[in-house]
Formats: C-alpha cells, structure tokens, sequence
C-alpha cells in the first residue's frame, strides 16, 4: 500500500492541474488578505471559496484519476495484492496531496503576514475543515468512478452530488425550517447540520469568528452546541463518518466488480 501511495503522489505532483489548485488557494488567500488587511474578513471570504472549491475539485479529482487510472488497475490486480491494499493506495496517493496543496495555498500568506494568530482557533478549523473535506469528497469520487463505468455519467452525477451538497441541501433544509416553524426545531437543526460536511465545515469555522455574534438565536443554539468540546469532538466524529462511509463503499465495492 505505502508503494502505490507514494506511486500515486508523485504522479500527481507531476500534474499541472495540482499545481493550478495550489496556486489558485495562493492567490485567493494572499489577495484576499491584502485587500481586506484583517484575518477575520479573510478567513470568511476564504471559507465561502473553501467550500464551494474544495469539494467539487476533489470530486472531480477522484473521477478523472479513477478513469485515468484503469488499465493501472488492472496491472495491479493481476498481482498478488489485496483489492482493499490496491484502491485505498490510491485514494489516499490522491487525498494527501490534494489536501497538502490546500494547506500550503491557505496557510502560506498568512503565516508570512504573521496573522495566523489574530484567530489562531478559526485558522486551525478552517484547514481541517478543508483537509476533510478534501478526503471525503475524493472518496465520493472514486466511488462514483468505480460504481459507473461510464465517464459522462460519472461525471454527471459528481456535479451533481456537488450542485446537492452546496445548494440543493442547504434549500431542503431551509424549506423544512419554514414548514414546521410552528414547532421546536433546535434538535432537528443540529442533526441537519451533521448530515452534510458542507454546513458543518461552515459552522464550525463561522463560531470561532467574531462574527458569530451577528447570526442570532441560530448563533447562539449552533454556539450552546458545537461550542463545547462535546459538540466539537461530535462534529469532527461526524466529518470522520462522512470519509469512513465512501471509502468502506469503495472497498466493498472494489472486492466484487469485474474490471
């Protein structure tokens, strides 16, 4: 598995498209941070880039690598080496890098400013937020790839699981808030909440903000919640299911298709 793994990275780290996603997380952080001159503002424009790029390039990423990726499966296969072995190898040789280039973009400029520390707590959630957004939407990806041998279609339905995760949820969401503000929703918001890596990675990262104080009772009820370290160990438990439920999919389904 370590062979594939470190297979996989290089590979990629040969791939301009890596680069671009790095490069691009270093423009926005460092134009970002110029314009605005404070961290706070910085840290929610880059959250709102962090979850809308984020998930949809790691999507992506983890079709096209998968489809790219299929005569080399079928070399490894012929080998004797475990499928479990052969296709976590790979999707972890896509995640860490993915994620490294995230990190490095994000952090860079402000660790050069030396403002990382104007909300240390915020800055510290908002790159794990994106590292595991990174591992479970990579995930998603390479299970769409490995459940659909055909490209447009796999392509198809991982904007659609993006298009879902961002927008369409967030809709649902909201509609069932105004259809049943007649009763007590607090328990139904917070469970919502943890059924999509998306809002939680937004929340989590907004309740370390000052800003947190502007959203009202839905604050201060997100706050009496994910503000506690009962709330914060069930939320990153919860980003850990959203990567463990994909990535045993994969592993499931990768002991019994045909290639």
């Amino acid at each position: 598995m370590l062979k594939i793994i470190k297979y996989s990275v290089f590979d990629l780290l040969r791939s301009r498209w890596l680069m671009i996603y790095f490069l691009f997380f270093l423009a926005a952080s460092g134009l970002l941070f110029s314009f605005s001159g404070d961290a706070s503002k910085t840290l929610v424009s880059l959250l709102n880039v962090e979850i809308a790029i984020v998930p949809l390039v790691s999507t992506l990423f983890g079709v096209m690598y998968f489809y790219n990726s299929r005569e080399f499966i079928v070399l490894l296969l012929s080998q004797p080496l475990k499928r479990m072995t052969i296709f976590l190898g790979m999707y972890l040789g896509l995640a860490f890098p993915l994620s490294l280039c995230f990190l490095l973009g994000s952090s860079i400029p402000f660790l050069v400013s030396g403002d990382a520390t104007a909300d240390p707590l915020a800055f510290v959630f908002y790159l794990l937020t994106g590292v595991f957004l990174s591992f479970i939407f990579t995930a998603m990806g390479f299970l769409i790839a490995l459940k659909n041998d055909n490209r447009i279609k796999g392509f198809g339905l991982s904007i659609l699981v993006w298009l879902y995760m961002l927008i369409i949820f967030d809709g649902i969401f909201l509609y069932i808030l105004m259809a049943f503000q007649d009763y007590p929703l607090e328990k139904l918001s917070l469970a919502l909440t943890l059924l999509n890596p998306v809002d939680l990675s937004r929340v989590l990262v907004l309740l370390k903000l000052e800003i947190s104080a502007l959203l009202g009772y839905s604050g201060a009820l997100f706050n009496d919640f994910f503000g506690t370290a009962a709330g914060i160990g069930m939320a990153f438990f919860a980003m850990l299911l959203w990567i463990g439920f994909p990535v045993a999919a994969v592993m499931w389904l990768g002991k019994r298709k045909n290639f």
